[in-house]
Parts: structure tokens; C-alpha cells; sequence
């Protein structure tokens, strides 16, 4: 997760999982072979395509080291991702967007009191990846973060993380889902798409305090050839991060992203939800049971004031929406 301390204990080894998991990944569309890394041409388009206020440092050293600009590109950032890895031609551009009630946005808008650093001085705008695992039965992973984390405690999120320095983006992503689930995808059982930036702070509004942290967060869209059950029955979530995990269908997915946060008037919601979702919580003891989680938990929206009841986080909302996208896209296509 984002963390204030970006080291964090690796599971089962000290170098992480193991080579072949975190450099393999077939093409979008099928295939098999080494990963072609991912790298964006336009890393100064990036930075100055991300909302922030005046003076703010963008991309810190994770930005320099993950995306490897090529000396003299100068291209939009929707040049930056190509559709495949390795096809340069026709360029798909990743969805930018940051919540209605982004503090710093805020910020920008009213007086500061002088001496006042967003977020600590030196820190910057932090780059982190989180991967949205699709399974081939087409449900998604989201995990609970635990009570006792000092950022975003019982957030539903995908799993993800920071970018270490010299890591790109899709090795940080697989990293990201072993050390939270366990999960280590096996080469050429996988494809990857990226699908869009979002602009991350917390506290998430001005109203709860002055943001700490400053987030440009990649998702990316990780397809698996392994059905929900295989991928289940090889979970062993990191309760140091994560309290509880859950698979979303396109049905529920779609309600979740509906409730969107910050707007006045919520979106018509199906009226045939079911009242629960299936989740498996894991105990003190380090086991883990089934629990019913009520659907209306999940179409919680970000409260003004301080409040760290569970619901799914505005990011993954966006991460969601774009995710059913890709699925209609696919539909349409045929493939």
C-alpha cells in the first residue's frame, strides 16, 4: 500500500518473488515471452498534465527511475502507452482525472498561512501502481487495508504500492499484488493494459486537515488466464496490510463506481443488488473465514469530516469505471 515508509517486509525472500513472475508478461491480446518494459516518452508532459498547485515538484525520484524517458521525445502523454508493449502505433491515451474535492485543488483556491509545506518539505508527488487483477471468469481483487495503517485505514483497494527506484512500472505492479496477496502470476498466463492516472492525497479533503501525502497512481489492468477459484486457492494476503479480500463482478463493480464521491445527486443504483458480497476476512489468528459483506458498505462515499469506516476508496471507483470500459470495449470487438 501507499505507505509513509515505502520499505516494506518481503514475503518469503529477501529479493522478492522470483524473476521469471515479476519479468514475465505476455502481450495485451495473448502471447508469451519476456516483458518489454514499459516507458513513457513524455515523462515532462506527465508532469505538467498533473493537477497541482503552483511550485509543487512532480515525479520525485520514482518518476525519473520506473519511466526511463528516451533522450529528445517530446510526446503527448497518450504517446507515452502504447497499446502493446513494443507497438508504438496507434498510441491509446490513459484517462487522467483526480476527485471533485482534491485538496490541493482547494488549496489553490483560498489564502495559506505562511510556513505552510504540502505535504512535508522535500517529499513531492510520489509515483505508485496499483494492479487491477481481472480473472478469466472476469471478476476482479480488491483488498481491505487494515485498521491499524496510518494512511486510508479500511479502504477496499486494488492491490498496489510505491515505484522503487530503477523498478518499472508492470515489475512494481506484480511486486505490489505478491507481497499484499501472495500471488505470483505465472509467465504467459497474463496480459496487461494500462488504464489510467489518478491524482491521490490524504487526508482525501481539506475538511478532514492539510494533506500529508501526494500520490500520481498508475492503474493498470492485469487479465489473467487463471479462473477466480485458481486464483483464490493461492491467496495468502499479508495481514500486516490486509484485513480482508473480495472478488467483484462487472454487476456489483458497476454499482460501486456509480456512487461517485463529491457529486450532489447520486446515480440511478440497480435495483436487484444483492443485499451482500462474498469476502473472506482473515482472523487474529491468522486464519481466515467467509463473511457477507453488506453491498450498501461498498456504495459508501468519502465522508466530509474525519471518518475511517470501511467503504471502497474514490481511486478505485475511477480504477472500476475504467476497467467496465475496457470490458465493453472488448465485447464490442468481439474478442
Amino acid at each position: 500500500g501507499f505507505l509513509p515508509s515505502r520499505r516494506k517486509a518481503r514475503r518469503g525472500s529477501a529479493a522478492g518473488p522470483p524473476e521469471g513472475a515479476r519479468r514475465a508478461a505476455a502481450r495485451d491480446g495473448g502471447g508469451t515471452g519476456a516483458a518489454t518494459p514499459l516507458r513513457a516518452p513524455g515523462v515532462g508532459e506527465l508532469r505538467a498534465e498533473c493537477v497541482r498547485p503552483p511550485g509543487r515538484r512532480v515525479g520525485a525520484r520514482a518518476v525519473a527511475h520506473a519511466l526511463r524517458p528516451e533522450a529528445g521525445t517530446t510526446g503527448p502523454l497518450g504517446q507515452a502507452f502504447p497499446r502493446r508493449v513494443g507497438q508504438a502505433s496507434a498510441p491509446v491515451a490513459p484517462s487522467r482525472q483526480r476527485p471533485p474535492f482534491c485538496p490541493f485543488a482547494a488549496l489553490d483556491q483560498q489564502p495559506r498561512a505562511p510556513g505552510v509545506e504540502l505535504p512535508p518539505k522535500g517529499r513531492g508527488v510520489d509515483l505508485g501502481v496499483a494492479v487491477i487483477l481481472q480473472s478469466s471468469d472476469q471478476t476482479v481483487l480488491l483488498t481491505r487495508r487494515t485498521s491499524t495503517l496510518n494512511i486510508s485505514p479500511n479502504l477496499w483497494v486494488p492491490p498496489g504500492g510505491h515505484v522503487e527506484p530503477d523498478e518499472e512500472l508492470l515489475d512494481g505492479g506484480l511486486r505490489e499484488l505478491w507481497e499484499e496477496s501472495g500471488l505470483q502470476l505465472p509467465q504467459g498466463q497474463f496480459s496487461w493494459v494500462p488504464l489510467g492516472l489518478w491524482e491521490s492525497a490524504y487526508p482525501p479533503k481539506l475538511s478532514w486537515g492539510l494533506p500529508k501525502y501526494h500520490h500520481i497512481v498508475l492503474y493498470l489492468l492485469v487479465i489473467s488466464q487463471e479462473s477466480q477459484q485458481q486464483l483464490q486457492a493461492r491467496i495468502q494476503p499479508n495481514a500486516g496490510e490486509v484485513s480482508a479480500f473480495m472478488w467483484l463482478g462487472p454487476d456489483i463493480a458497476a454499482a460501486v463506481a456509480a456512487t461517485e464521491d463529491g457529486t450532489e445527486t447520486p446515480k440511478h443504483l440497480p435495483q436487484d443488488l444483492p443485499s451482500s458480497v462474498p469476502t473472506v476476512e482473515l482472523k487474529e489468528n491468522g486464519g481466515a473465514q467467509p463473511l457477507a459483506l453488506p453491498t450498501s458498505t461498498l456504495l459508501r462515499t468519502t465522508p466530509g469530516t474525519a471518518d475511517s469506516r470501511e467503504r471502497v476508496s474514490t481511486g478505485t471507483k475511477f480504477a472500476l469505471t475504467l476497467w467496465l470500459q475496457h470490458l465493453g470495449r472488448k465485447s464490442r470487438d468481439g474478442s
